[in-house]
């Protein structure tokens, strides 16, 4: 599984990096979000799935 943040779509409302701390990092300059690893590890693909549909603005993105 692959994830990605679209930068443009993303308004830092960090849900994703609550939900699934391990997976996201938040900017120190404006608070968007990007994926830690593209490629997501199989012991936290039910986070990120959780993450992206909790998404406010709907940026992060899944590859199956």
């Amino acid at each position: 599984m692959k994830v990605w943040v679209d930068s443009q779509r993303c308004q830092g409302h960090t849900l994703c990096s609550m939900i699934a701390p391990d997976s996201f990092e938040l900017s120190d300059i404006d608070g968007t979000a990007s994926p830690v690893n593209e490629i997501v590890p199989a012991d936290q693909e039910d986070a990120v799935r959780e993450a992206a549909q909790s998404c406010p603005e709907q940026a992060i993105s899944i590859d199956e």
